[in-house]
């Protein structure tokens, strides 16, 4: 299908506006493919990075949505777990990892949120032909990205053919906030959920980082490159800095190791799909090159279309699959 002409939004007082919520919100990248998109598939629209501090979420999401013309936000770091307060309502994903990536204002006024990471990265996986199932699996952070990516891949529906990872383990240097996570998690979870007390990625067949560490040039590796196996996978789901030093130090060992935007363009779809873009949900999940194409950096555009294929011979294949998507109040 030929791409239509890439453009900017015009805005006027007829068009609906949607907010980042972030701390920082210099990496943000949801704008750049999803108002080209608003843009090209007549969607009069525009999305806005807004700079929230964490003493000021609450009021600011219940202030915002007293603008008619304010109808959803998306959330990015520190905010997934913290607007869980100001919700009445959030989908089965976002109960068990306690947050939410997406909020909307329904017709009747409650403010509803959705978790949609933890999809967008199960997916990606698939894209990459990276196993999870009855894999140990090493989460390095425990935020509100991290928490959802370990409840997809812990939790599956029961009786479904997609198995959930054999293990998840969590690793946050900060006291109590894996062990607060895996928790919450196992309580639902198939897989075994627990953490570990150090980040070493010795013995884990996928390895992922959703720390914040690599947003700064001077930030460490998230963990020991050298001590992961030789068939180990690795996605940094960070959105700057792509291919991060984390990414680049695995491949100079000969590891798979991918950037994070795949988890975002996974989610594209979604996110207009709870935000009632049927028509362009549709559209995008048909064809997501062209988002790919507006993303990924100039030294990994050569791989798009182009997934690197990671084999875990000594343990079967995996399939992708997620959780229902019910509402709970």
């Amino acid at each position: 299908m030929p791409h239509l002409a890439l453009s900017s939004p015009a805005i006027s007082g007829t068009t609906d506006v949607y907010l980042i919520l972030g701390d920082p919100v210099e990496q943000v990248r949801a704008p750049e493919s999803f108002n080209p998109i608003f843009a090209r598939m007549g969607i009069d629209a525009v999305l806005v990075p807004v700079h929230v501090a964490p003493e000021n979420l609450n009021a600011f999401v219940k202030t915002a949505f007293m603008a008619k013309n304010i109808k959803g936000m998306w959330v990015t770091i520190p905010h997934k777990a913290p607007i869980m307060d100001v919700l009445d309502r959030y989908d089965d994903l976002g109960r068990i990892a306690g947050a939410v990536n997406a909020v909307r204002r329904n017709a009747d006024g409650q403010i509803e949120g959705g978790l949609f990471d933890g999809e967008g990265f199960v997916a990606a996986l698939s894209y990459f032909n990276i196993a999870y199932a009855g894999k140990r699996v090493l989460i390095l952070g425990a935020g509100g990205a991290a928490a959802a990516i370990g409840a997809s891949m812990a939790c599956t529906l029961a009786g479904s053919p997609v198995g959930a990872s054999a293990e998840v383990a969590f690793y946050d240097p900060v006291a109590g906030k894996a062990q607060a996570v895996a928790a919450r998690i196992g309580a639902s979870a198939r897989a075994r959920v627990f953490t570990v007390d150090s980040n070493d990625p010795a013995g884990f067949d996928v390895v992922i980082n959703a720390s914040l560490l690599g947003l700064k040039a001077a930030d460490p590796l998230p963990c020991d490159v050298s001590r992961m196996e030789p068939h180990t996978a690795l996605v940094d789901i960070l959105m700057k800095n792509q291919p991060t030093p984390f990414v680049r130090a695995a491949r100079q060992r000969g590891l798979v190791a991918h950037p994070g935007f795949e988890m975002m363009i996974q989610q594209t779809h979604l996110y207009l799909d709870f935000f009632g873009f049927t028509q362009a949900a549709a559209r995008v999940r048909s064809d997501s090159d062209f988002v790919r194409e507006l993303i990924y950096p100039a030294e990994l555009v050569g791989e798009i279309r182009q997934p690197a294929v990671t084999e875990f011979p000594e343990r079967g294949v995996d399939a992708i699959g997620s959780i229902s998507r019910l509402v709970t109040p």
